[in-house]
């Protein structure tokens, strides 16, 4: 006799396996659908998590341990003409602003414990189930099958990311600039002594495919222009990745029988590290809903899913509103605009009630 399932979640990212072992504590009967390519071993990116992400992977006894989360204690953004804006843990009274993950070590940690999950099985084919729902990315195969419309602005601009060395302890401190356009960070990793840097880098189209092609003494170059020695001096140290930018989002996150989640539902800038944050929340919440159903009501049923889609939405939307509304101040190079920026980075600096909100907010506080 076939199995039977109640969930069937096609794609087994962060949020597709996170989603899985939160549906498995509601003794719900899963199937995990594997995308044909998972994460590779050596990919270069790296998550900034912040409270309520740590919360959801704690629970499910996924959190990698040191030296692969790396706390922030502090974070420091520069902006034109001197700007500069920094917020520090010790300020919102936590052990970090956030933590810097390695991508392959997560990864590992919710493969064990899928595998080891007996509500969960895997499977290479989408099945029969009361309920579907997408995790598969941005690029997801599957939302035509459910009628959903996405929607896509996409900025001219590539996120380049890589690994690097530095020649000072990076001490926690996470650093972020605004130039000519284009968007730097260094998040540290390796522990909070370590010098090792994830690089995540927003850059024009036609910059980018330059940038790509450098020598890596002559790509450190360009980042030492923009970052100078305030990180010391860089040394690259892995292969360098690359992604095209957009603000995307699907019309309807529900239906009867299906639900969207994470990059499959929205995509955000990258600028404010907030994309897995969003996925976790929704993978949280569509588990809290369906765990607190009513006894009578099916798991599929519109209007239960309407309850998730309704908690999540106006959260997702404000953040892209905000990290699109930055990106566009940003991008304009025009004197004018530098002034602007520069005078509303110093306000914002010494507003210590909106900085602390602020930074509260996106610590998932």
């Amino acid at each position: 006799m076939p199995k039977t399932f109640d969930v069937c979640i096609r794609g087994d990212g962060v949020v597709g396996r996170a989603l899985a072992l939160l549906l498995a504590r509601e003794r719900l009967r899963v199937a995990l659908v594997a995308l044909p390519s998972g994460s590779p071993a050596n990919d270069v990116r790296a998550y900034a998590l912040n409270s309520a992400s740590r919360h959801v992977l704690d629970t499910l006894r996924v959190w990698p341990e040191a030296p692969f989360a790396t706390p922030v204690q502090e974070m420091r953004v520069w902006g034109d003409h001197g700007g500069r804006i920094d917020f520090t843990a010790d300020s919102l009274a936590q052990d970090a602003l956030a933590w810097i993950v390695d991508v392959p070590a997560l990864a590992q940690q919710l493969i064990q414990a899928v595998r080891y999950q007996p509500q969960i099985d895997l499977v290479e084919a989408p099945v029969k189930a009361a309920l579907t729902v997408i995790c598969e990315g941005n690029k997801s195969s599957s939302r035509d099958e459910f009628g959903v419309q996405w929607t896509v602005k996409p900025y001219p601009q590539k996120a380049i990311a890589a690994r690097l060395e530095a020649g000072l302890s990076h001490q926690g401190v996470a650093r972020q600039w605004f130039a000519n356009g284009d968007i730097l960070a260094l998040l540290p990793l390796g522990g909070a002594g370590g010098n090792s840097l994830a690089l995540v880098w927003s850059v024009l189209l036609e910059r980018a495919q330059a940038l790509e092609q450098l020598p890596a003494e002559d790509f450190c170059a360009a980042l030492q222009a923009v970052c100078g020695l305030e990180a010391g001096t860089l040394r690259l140290t892995s292969e360098r990745a690359s992604w095209p930018l957009a603000l995307s989002s699907a019309n309807h996150w529900v239906g009867t029988g299906w639900a969207l989640a994470g990059d499959a539902a929205h995509t955000v800038h990258p600028l404010s590290g907030q994309g897995l944050n969003l996925g976790l929340a929704d993978a949280a919440c569509l588990a809290e809903v369906l765990g607190k159903r009513e006894y009578w009501r099916a798991l599929g049923d519109e209007k239960l899913l309407r309850r998730y889609e309704r908690a999540r939405k106006a959260d997702v939307a404000a953040m892209g509103t905000v990290t699109d509304g930055l990106h566009g101040l940003f991008a304009q190079t025009d004197d004018r605009w530098q002034m602007l920026r520069n005078w509303g980075m110093k306000g914002f600096a010494q507003s210590n009630l909106l900085k602390r909100w602020v930074a509260r907010r996106a610590a998932g506080l």
